[in-house]
């Protein structure tokens, strides 16, 4: 019986023990002073912009086509001399590339002999024409002289009856010879319609630039036929002028509004990293296309490449400029977010703050985000508040925020300045600091010396 008494007085006795430890831990735990997260407000430069994602392309571009078909058999040469390539500077008319033209020499050469044809039937007819003209007269003096005579003893009837019938048929046989000249004309125009055409195309068969430029694509190689049909293949593509380019961005039809032509763009390639190009909009495009259900208008965007470094159809990282702030006071969006507990406030605010907080609980809520036009302009709401310290508490600090460009926000109000600390959050408690161990975690003797524990 007494055994069993002083085991029982044994374990009430460690029970203590342990609830006492734990609540002196307990307890020292939440002494531990709150650790605020803090940055400070600065003074610089604020822009907001939106940006999107193009593709940067030539300011004009020709592309070079084939109007007959047959096949490639030679290129031309660049001004350089050098065989036509990519990248070869091109002046107008330059000879990019020869199309066998035997048989359209063949189609030249017929047309050209039909031609001769139809010009030797002009002068036939034209030939025929006087000699009808002359039988014509002889038949009028026969029938002038049969008229004189009339029918009598030394004329017969039939004879009369023959004059007038030689003079009628050969009058009208001159207006078939007019007629027949007319027509050999018309052979003649015919004729050298196609010998046109057949040259026409004879020519196709040397393929040149229509501009000056620089060849940005070469699509066909020696042997390859070309087809001409409906459309024309495309041969070659030529940049017309490689210093100016544009630069083709997709803008989500959320921001179209506010971008406009002139406006200063900004943008970056990734061939040249931490280099910036400069340049302002052209135009908008209405021509709006749909890709799952979001709707993007294409934006261009010009800019100087005097210096040859941009090429074409290379992804630009773009951003516009939709407004801009210098000089201004800026916290960290998460200063302007960030909201104490009511112990964490100092005494003298702790009361307005809590019955601030009763009429938001009873109007719905937090504070409500920036209304949509203010997004728009990249600007938050019109009243906020900002927590300074306030020796191991903090106090409130009412501002007026402006631009906002995601991460930092333009603000104003007394007790501002430049390096003052705001608060953005709450510090993770470091279990390994000094009087943060559990006493219930087992204990490792350190022997002296740089070794470690064993």
């Amino acid at each position: 019986m007494k055994q069993a008494i002083k085991r029982i007085l044994i374990a009430v006795v460690v029970l203590a023990l342990i609830g006492g430890a734990a609540a002196w831990y307990l307890q020292r735990s939440s002494a531990q002073p709150v650790a605020f997260r803090t940055a400070q407000v600065t003074l610089g430069d604020l822009l907001v912009s939106i940006s999107a994602t193009g593709t940067v392309e030539p300011e004009e571009v020709i592309d070079v086509g084939a109007q007959v078909a047959g096949q490639i058999v030679s290129f031309g040469k660049d001004a350089n001399q050098n065989t036509v390539d990519y990248g070869s500077v091109v002046e107008e008319e330059t000879v990019l590339a020869r199309i066998d033209d035997s048989l359209y020499l063949a189609d030249a050469a017929q047309a050209e002999a039909q031609v001769q044809a139809a010009r030797a039937g002009v002068q036939r007819a034209r030939a025929d024409l006087e000699q009808m003209k002359a039988k014509l007269h002889q038949a009028e003096r026969d029938w002038q002289r049969a008229q004189k005579l009339e029918p009598s003893q030394t004329l017969a009837q039939t004879s009369y009856d023959a004059y007038q019938s030689a003079y009628e048929t050969a009058r009208a046989n001159v207006a078939v010879g007019e007629a027949a000249i007319v027509q050999a004309k018309a052979s003649l125009s015919q004729a050298e319609a196609v010998l046109r055409r057949a040259q026409r195309n004879l020519g196709y068969c040397t393929i040149k630039s229509p501009v000056k430029g620089v060849i940005i694509d070469r699509r066909v190689n020696i042997g390859q036929t070309v087809v001409a049909s409906l459309n024309a293949p495309s041969l070659f593509l030529i940049a017309k002028d490689l210093t100016r380019m544009q630069v083709w961005v997709a803008v989500n039809e959320a921001d179209i509004g506010k971008i406009h032509p002139g406006q200063p763009v900004t943008f970056t390639v990734d061939a040249f990293p931490g280099e910036t190009f400069r340049g302002e909009v052209g135009k908008v495009r209405l021509n709006a296309s749909m890709t799952q259900n979001v709707v993007t208008y294409t934006v261009e965007i010009l800019t100087e490449n005097s210096n040859g470094r941009l090429l074409p159809y290379l992804t630009a990282n773009v951003d516009f400029e939709v407004n801009r702030a210098k000089q201004v006071l800026l916290v960290p969006n998460g200063a302007l977010r960030w909201t104490p507990s009511a112990e964490q406030v100092a005494a003298e605010f702790r009361e307005a703050f809590q019955s601030r907080r009763a009429r938001k609980d009873s109007s719905g809520g937090a504070d409500r985000p920036a209304s949509g036009l203010a997004r728009a302009a990249g600007r938050s709401p019109s009243h906020a508040v900002v927590w300074v310290l306030d020796g191991q508490q903090v106090r409130p600090v009412r501002v007026q925020p402006g631009l906002s460009d995601g991460v930092m926000t333009e603000v104003q109000g007394e007790g501002l300045s430049e390096g003052l600390e705001v608060v953005t959050g709450l510090q993770a408690q470091d279990s390994r600091q000094p009087g943060t161990s559990n006493p219930f975690t087992p204990q490792f003797r350190r022997r002296g010396g740089s070794g470690g524990s064993r």
